[in-house]
Order: structure tokens, then sequence, then C-alpha cells
């Protein structure tokens, strides 16, 4: 007697002799569900093992700085900030170019390696690529040539170079994402992205969607000690609020054709206990000393940023170009001089009062 749950699809194999196609659906009772315990970190408490980060930051945070620093902790097995990490090749693609990508490699190698190191599992990819029409092609570039020992993480620095459309388009971000979710489904790896922050700077630019995509996202502001402060916004399966404390130092890594000194930034760890505690003064332009001048004369209450603008327009600036006034409020706000609220901005008055 045939079981009554049998498909049409079914019934025609058996009678045509075929055996069943076993299904890809398995349900698994509850008391056979275990946990894995294999490593679901790349850098414990901050980047998953398999999945998508974003590190994002306004322009001259640190955030690309930031970025090659970690993963090459992760390329030679090295803890970060005593964190653990899974060792593995890494793949950094420099949309922006490789000029600065490779200062920064000439500076971690004197800085940190010893001549005689072992060759290092870090490769970049200084082509600048349509992320949506050609991840096929890097996918395979890189089991071309790491077929041995596949990628544990892969670099897109940033979104902006790589992206063919427009960041606010969800269609086009939607487009993005499943393009670097197959490159993370091909190797099994993290897939970390760096991108710049939306105009207001409370958040990664663009659709929302990127962010209802991550696994985990990094936040990156200097301070006004001019210090890289990175901070976990969001971890589906970690911690959140964990702040990473740096510093840039400047190296000398060599000289260009006109006798001229090249220099680019290592990353150092700098403890909370070390910043500098005492009364700052940050360089600033005319501009930006008169729009903290506005705000801080706004007192407690804070201005909203249609406030700010306009009373700063009524002082000459940002008359010509709007955009100046994103910038100088970027700026301020980089170097911990001024905060956003959910009732508008305010001064830092713990930064600008001696």
């Amino acid at each position: 007697m045939l079981p009554d749950h049998m498909t049409n699809a079914e019934l025609d194999r058996l009678a045509a002799g075929r055996p069943a196609v076993p299904s890809r659906i398995h349900l698994i009772p509850f008391d056979k569900i275990e946990m894995g315990r294999e490593r679901r970190y790349l850098v414990k408490g901050l980047v998953p093992r398999v999945g998508l980060t974003v590190v994002w930051g306004p322009p001259k945070s640190g955030k690309s700085f930031w970025t090659f620093d970690m993963v090459m902790h992760v390329a030679l097995g090295w803890e970060y900030r005593s964190r653990r990490v899974t060792q593995g090749p890494v793949v950094y693609c420099a949309f922006e170019g490789q000029t600065g990508i490779e200062a920064r490699v000439e500076a971690f190698r004197q800085r940190f390696l010893p001549e005689d190191h072992d060759p290092v599992p870090f490769y970049l990819e200084p082509a600048t690529l349509d992320l949506v029409g050609d991840h096929k092609e890097l996918v395979a570039a890189v089991k071309r040539q790491l077929a041995d020992a596949p990628p544990v993480a892969v670099v897109l620095d940033t979104l902006n170079r790589s992206l063919r459309g427009s960041e606010s388009s969800d269609q086009d971000m939607t487009a993005y994402i499943r393009a670097a979710d197959a490159i993370r489904d091909a190797f099994q790896c993290a897939v970390i992205v760096v991108h710049h922050c939306g105009i207001d700077g409370t958040r990664p630019r663009g659709h929302t969607s990127l962010t209802g995509a991550v696994d985990a996202q990094l936040a990156v502001k200097r301070d006004g000690a001019d210090n890289v402060i990175v901070e976990c916004e969001l971890a589906k399966d970690g911690p959140q609020g964990d702040r990473i404390v740096s510093r840039l130092d400047i190296v000398e890594v060599g000289t260009d054709e006109d006798g001229d000194v090249i220099t680019s930034c290592v990353v150092v760890e700098t403890d909370a206990a070390t910043m500098p505690t005492g009364p700052r003064e940050p360089k600033l332009s005319a501009n930006q000393k008169t729009m903290l001048g506005i705000l801080y004369a706004a007192g407690a209450a804070g201005l909203s940023v249609e406030e700010w603008n306009d009373r700063a327009r009524d002082a000459g600036i940002g008359v010509k170009r709007r955009a100046d006034l994103v910038d100088i409020r970027l700026a301020l706000q980089s170097k911990g001089l001024v905060l956003e609220g959910q009732q508008g901005w305010f001064a830092n008055r713990q930064t600008t009062d001696d």
C-alpha cells in the first residue's frame, strides 16, 4: 500500500522504476540539534568568521588605516588588541588606488616585521571594479591564484568606488549586497566593506538595506586628541559597544624621484588611560572656528542643523557651496568638539571649556 503523502512526481518515478530523488530539505528534531564548536570569529568580539562587516566613518577618520592594520594581524595570526584571530590569507581590494596602500604596506613592514620574516599571506587587488558586474571574475581570480588556501577575509575599500549606481537606491544597494554575499559564499569568509558616512555623519551613507544586511558594523571617528576611535555598533552574535583606541604614527617609507621624503602611517594602540585629559587646542580653520562659536553661543539648548546652517550663512559660510557646511560640521564632530543629539547639535563643553 502506497503512503498517502507521496507526490505525483514521486509516484511517476516509482512507476518508472527510478529511485526517488532525495530532498535537500531535512527536518532536525529538537533533541538532535547540537551547537557547533568551530570558531565563529575572524577577530573575536569584532568581526565574524563568515559574514558581512561594514567599517564606516567620515573622511580622514582613519578607517582604511585601521582596517588594514586589523587584517594584517589576521594574515599574520597575531592577536588583535588581546582578541584572538582566525589566521589565514587576506585579499585586500584597494579600489581607491594602490599608491596609498603600497605605502601603508611598506610602513607596516618597516615598523613591525623583521627583515627575514616569513611570507605574509596578504594579497593586494588594486584594480577598480564594479562589484556587481565583476564579482564573478574576482572570485575566479582568487580561486585560481589561491587554490591551496582560500582567503579568510576579503576587504572591499571602498563601497563607493566599487558600486556602479546610486548608494541611495534600494535596487543598486541590494545588488551590491548580493555580490558581496556571493564572495562570502564562494570562500566561506568574512567580507569587510569600508564605507563613508552619511551627510549627517551619524550612520553609513546610502540606503539602509546595507545596515539591515550586515553581521557586524564598526564606526570609526577621530577625537579631539586625534586618536582613532573604533566602536562596535552592531554585532549579531557578540557584545556591542566595545571601543578600541588607537593613534596613527608617521613612518618615513622612502623618497620619491625628486628626493623628497614619502611618509605613511601605522596604527598603534593607545590606552584610554594614556589619552590626554587636559585642555586641547585642535587646529581649526577660520570657518570652523566661526561655526563652533555659533554653536557655543547657543548654550545648552543647542541648535538644529537648519538653525546652525542659517546662522553660518549669515556669517558668510556655505553661501556659494552648501557642502562646506557639511564638511565643517563633520570636521568639528571628528575632532570631538561638537555632539549630535536627538534634539540637534551641541558644543562639547568638555573639550571647548578651559
